[in-house]
């Protein structure tokens, strides 16, 4: 079932580094018509109504990954507002960041969307360079940053 993306979601997501501090975990999404070659995603989703987006944060963990958060700490709140297949989209994301346990493995890890479907995670290096694949929020990426420092 395709996504409504006519009014502006309100969303969680954590920047999850890895033991040896050098990634950061990420979801990954197939390609579309403005990223080719599929893009990633910070981990996280929506805040359902009545909930605070501390306790989104928790549950998504919890459902996709089967993971807690250890030191949760509350970075801020960018603003995402992007097109995907097309469609305009428009987001405000509270940016978490902690370490998940169990950290998922270095490879072949996946989360569970609430539709059932299973995503691919991998283990993003915080040092971009040379990386084709987008990550989006984008206007996490200076937050991302000061995690990393």
């Amino acid at each position: 079932m395709p996504i409504d993306r006519s009014y502006i979601r309100v969303k969680a997501m954590l920047i999850a580094p890895s033991t040896d501090g050098l990634r950061h975990l990420v979801s990954v999404n197939a390609p579309s018509e403005e990223n080719p070659v599929g893009f990633h995603r910070l981990i996280g989703g929506s805040v359902e109504l009545g909930e605070t987006h501390q306790e989104a944060i928790v549950r998504e963990v919890d459902e996709e990954l089967g993971a807690r958060i250890v030191d949760l700490r509350h970075l801020g709140v960018v603003e995402n507002i992007f097109r995907y297949n097309g469609e305009l989209g428009h987001e405000i994301v509270a940016l978490y960041s902690g370490t998940l346990d169990p950290a998922p493995a270095d490879e072949g890890g996946t989360l569970v969307e609430s539709d059932g479907s299973v995503v691919p995670v991998v283990w993003r290096p915080f040092e971009e360079d040379g990386m084709a694949t987008p990550l989006y929020p984008t206007n996490a990426n200076d937050w991302i940053r000061r995690v990393r420092a």
